[in-house]
């Protein structure tokens, strides 16, 4: 019979480590430090304690933990699969010092196979010693995990059915990507139509009144309230992807909110306001150099100009939308009222390593960080590479190359800016060509509007006098301009209490992607869930990952957070 926290939390010292028993091998006395901390009113709250007596530690229980901790390497179907994890496991002892510890099961908690170890071990293989030190601990307080699940019955169910939706939905990607096994869904293709007729699909099955694809693309699920005219809470997030994606990046903030809809359903309960979610059609700003098309329609900020926008392939925006069967005269009767809403809550994988680092599943956001965006050409004069004298160089790339150190050391002069160039080329370029041309992006990211500002001002100007003093002409276009987007304090005091209600420690941080929120930041309230990832919390990229038990606990946090509203309603 599986264990209950009841008959933990009143057992005896002995009979309760003898319960806990197995979950660290190598360091019985982990058990013994976190029923310290009884009684648990979580099974999150016992993980949290346990992992604090295994950083509480000395190095020698650690040692004995790593130890204790080496995986069974999965055998493998193959010889090559065999040869490949004997090669790995022997390498990384010659370089850790220790034999592997591998999570032994998957995010869902499926056994992992000999292709996922492989991977794995590739991955870690080359880390610093600080690094790999804290994955090889995060490892063990994975499978920590599992057991206790096993021994307390705690089968993530939801999580788990979220999860799968993620990798049904990540079937559809568009040309180029699919045929290669890797996610891209950019705007109006037949993977991102195909997506949004199966989330419109899900919906259906999973109780909402009201489904539908609306004039832009964003896929609209309306699940009423108990009565006519109730208030809305709106909340979703976006399905489109960057190239070569990861699998939660935005999704998860549509079905998390699904799910939670589905049990409403499912139980037959009406709360005292409706919930509107919306799956965002496009946030990403990949086809197309505008960005946020999907939450800008509903604040009403979608721009008539945007639809002469062409593509990579010459189709313009009003000729994709033509073609999807939407009306782009339609958009803007999709602004929203926002004196129906209660405030616009979104869920969403954090995209970086804090909480992984922290240990953390859930976190309130705190505020989104601004963010301009540019496109810019520096133009000199290509010429000879052998016979051109350094002192005649009129070298773009070399004057690119000087604003990206500049960028670099200016960001990291302010707490929380950053700023990035992640498209670099020289059009046409050749080995033996001195470049003539050279085009880049500039990303630049602040906690305020003003600090980005300053930012911005700085690095344009450097810019200028770069170019000034090499010889050369620049043009900068700004693609995206976008508020810095502070959460609501009442929000985010709910997304708090919803973490606590875990059994977890409410910790909040800011956020330095942009997300749909901050566009509906401008017309109504808003606050945002981060869940943790995986790999050091990567993302924009196939490696990005969250657990089902981390998907489970942000659905119960979402449902903690419902409860709360209805209770403010009087219901």
């Amino acid at each position: 019979m599986p264990h209950t926290l009841a008959r933990l939390n009143a057992a005896t010292a002995d009979d309760a480590a003898s319960m806990l028993a197995g979950l660290y091998p190598g360091a019985p006395g982990i058990a013994a430090r976190a029923l310290d901390e009884r009684p648990f009113a979580t099974l999150a709250q016992l993980k949290q304690a346990l992992r604090r007596a295994v950083d509480g530690a000395g190095g020698e229980v650690l040692a004995a933990l790593i130890d204790a901790g080496a995986s069974t390497l999965p055998k493998g179907d193959t010889s090559a699969e065999r040869d490949e994890l004997a090669r790995l496991a022997g390498a990384y002892r010659e370089r850790h010092g220790h034999d592997p510890v591998l999570a032994t099961h998957d995010a869902r908690g499926r056994e992992l196979d000999a292709g996922q170890a492989i991977a794995s071990l590739a991955r870690r293989l080359d880390h610093p010693a600080d690094i790999e030190r804290q994955e090889t601990l995060i490892a063990l307080h994975r499978n920590a995990e599992l057991r206790l699940r096993d021994a307390f019955g705690d089968r993530p169910a939801l999580g788990e059915d979220i999860w799968d939706w993620h990798e049904q939905l990540s079937a559809h990607s568009d040309p180029g990507y699919a045929e290669r096994g890797l996610l891209t869904v950019t705007y109006l293709t037949d993977a991102h139509r195909a997506c949004a007729r199966q989330i419109e699909t899900w919906m259906r099955d999973g109780g909402f009144d009201e489904v539908g694809i609306d004039a832009v693309g964003n896929v609209v699920g309306r699940y009423r309230a108990a009565t006519a005219d109730a208030p809305i809470l709106l909340t979703g997030s976006h399905y489109d992807t960057v190239r070569n994606a990861g699998k939660y990046d935005g999704r998860l903030g549509i079905f998390v909110p699904m799910a939670c809809v589905r049990e409403l359903s499912r139980q037959g309960r009406r709360l005292p306001f409706q919930i509107e979610v919306v799956a965002f059609a496009e946030e990403e700003g990949q086809r197309y150099p505008a960005t946020f098309l999907g939450s800008g329609a509903l604040t009403g900020d979608f721009q008539p100009a945007w639809l002469d926008q062409v593509d990579a392939d010459g189709i313009s925006m009003r000729e994709a939308l033509r073609r999807a069967g939407l009306r782009a005269e339609d958009i803007p009767r999709l602004r929203r009222d926002p004196a129906r809403y209660l405030g616009f809550i979104e869920v969403h994988i954090e995209q970086g390593p804090v909480l992984y680092e922290l240990g953390l599943p859930l976190a309130a956001v705190t505020s989104i960080n601004g963010c301009v965006r540019y496109r810019v050409r520096i133009q000199g004069m290509a010429s000879h590479a052998g016979t051109t004298p350094m002192g005649s160089r009129r070298d773009a790339a070399t004057a690119a190359a000087e604003l990206l150190l500049y960028v670099e050391r200016r960001a990291a002069a302010d707490a929380g800016s950053v700023g990035t160039v992640g498209m670099l080329e020289v059009p046409n370029g050749s080995i033996n060509v001195v470049p003539g041309e050279c085009r880049f992006s500039l990303d630049l990211r602040a906690p305020s509007d003003a600090q980005r500002d300053a930012l911005a001002r700085d690095v344009l100007a450097e810019l200028a006098a770069i170019c000034a003093r090499r010889g050369l002409r620049q043009t900068t276009e700004q693609t995206m301009r976008a508020s810095a987007a502070p959460s609501h304090p009442r929000w985010q005091q709910r997304w708090e209490r919803a973490i606590a209600a875990q059994g977890l420690p409410p910790h909040c941080m800011a956020s330095g992607a942009g997300h749909d929120a901050m566009k509906l930041h401008e017309i109504m309230p808003q606050a945002m869930l981060f869940v943790r990832g995986q790999n050091h919390g990567i993302s924009h990229n196939p490696l990005e990952t969250t657990t089902s038990d981390d998907i489970q606990l942000a659905v119960q946090a979402y449902g903690s957070l419902l409860d709360e509203l209805a209770r403010e309603s009087g219901n």
